[in-house]
């Protein structure tokens, strides 16, 4: 029993976290929450199950051109769904937009896929101490995925300046890094870890076209849990979500187990608002001197704190 939760609850938690990296790849370089994450990760088992099944590629051949597709439709989505609003940020249209690309996706699938689960086949039929293909291959690609993206962001140039944009967009730009670019390549980049969490859980979740809302609910709580950008704290949180939701539903079952997620994550964020392992939104203020102390235009920013000279900034 316990041997049995511990293997479904990492597994699904695993597929939870490389969902919740792509939520935070796709928001580093845009500040846009794009809903269509779980799509993502629906097409990635939906693609797989058309290449080995019915198409009868390799493997490797069906992995790759899933990738390929999966970060086709993440481009897609940059240019038709989010590049529109981005000037309008402060509205939140692209909850709008990202909704719709995502209700887009969803019925396209239904109509060409079909709306029955269709089987996902087994790719390697490999045992490893006791666990079976379907619990372990998620564990190991969500590892991999982490591990490739660590490497990607401290050690090449690209990875850098993904950093860069993310940590501040303007002073990027003003170093002459192209932002539009980089965006697109993100979306790419995020539209590949989905589709990655969709094929490696694909024997768990099947091919169906109704995986998208269900991943993208369930992807975006570790983004909550463990603070918006911080992969990390998503893969954290994705594992705890896994095995209490599997826990949650050997002990209560049905429903209830939804109940006791939805009241876990209620009670977390009351706790933590910005997540276990978020930090803080900070702004950085300045202060000017003049002949009779703040310089009037910036009272109000200085409010009862006494005057600094023009090097000091503190954050609030």
């Amino acid at each position: 029993m316990l041997a049995s939760i511990l293997a479904s609850g990492l597994a699904v938690g695993a597929i939870y976290a490389m969902i919740g990296i792509t939520y935070n790849t796709m928001f580093a370089t845009s500040r846009v929450m794009s809903f269509t994450a779980g799509q993502l990760g629906m097409l990635g088992g939906v693609l797989g199950s058309l290449f080995l099944l019915r198409l009868g590629l390799h493997p490797v051949l069906a992995l790759g051109l899933m990738v390929l597709g999966c970060a086709a439709i993440g481009v897609v989505t940059e240019i038709v769904a989010v590049r529109p609003v981005l000037k309008s940020l402060d509205q939140h249209l692209y909850v709008l937009t990202t909704l719709a690309m995502a209700l887009l996706i969803q019925q396209f699938t239904a109509i060409q896929w079909g709306t029955e689960p269709q089987p996902f086949p087994r790719l390697l039929d490999l045992t490893i101490g006791g666990w079976e293909e379907k619990y372990w291959l998620p564990v190991a690609t969500c590892a991999v995925t982490i591990l490739g993206l660590e490497y990607l962001y401290r050690r090449t140039l690209v990875g850098r300046a993904f950093v860069a944009i993310s940590e501040d967009n303007f002073a990027a730009r003003a170093l002459g890094l192209p932002e539009r670019n980089l965006r697109i390549a993100s979306y790419a980049l995020a539209g590949a870890v989905g589709g990655l969490a969709g094929f490696s859980g694909g024997q768990l979740l099947l091919a169906f076209f109704a995986n998208g809302p269900l991943l993208n609910f369930y992807g975006f709580i570790p983004v909550a849990l463990g603070g918006l950008g911080n992969n990390r704290g998503a893969v954290i949180g994705g594992i705890a979500l896994g095995l209490f939701q599997q826990a949650a539903n050997f002990w209560v079952g049905g429903i209830f187990s939804s109940v006791a997620v939805f009241t876990l994550f209620i009670i977390v964020l009351l706790a933590a608002p910005q997540g276990l392992f978020g930090a803080t939104a900070s702004r950085r203020v300045w202060w000017r001197r003049s002949s009779e102390g703040c310089c009037p235009s910036w009272r109000c920013l200085a409010l009862a704190s006494p005057c600094r000279s023009p090097a000091t900034s503190i954050t609030g």
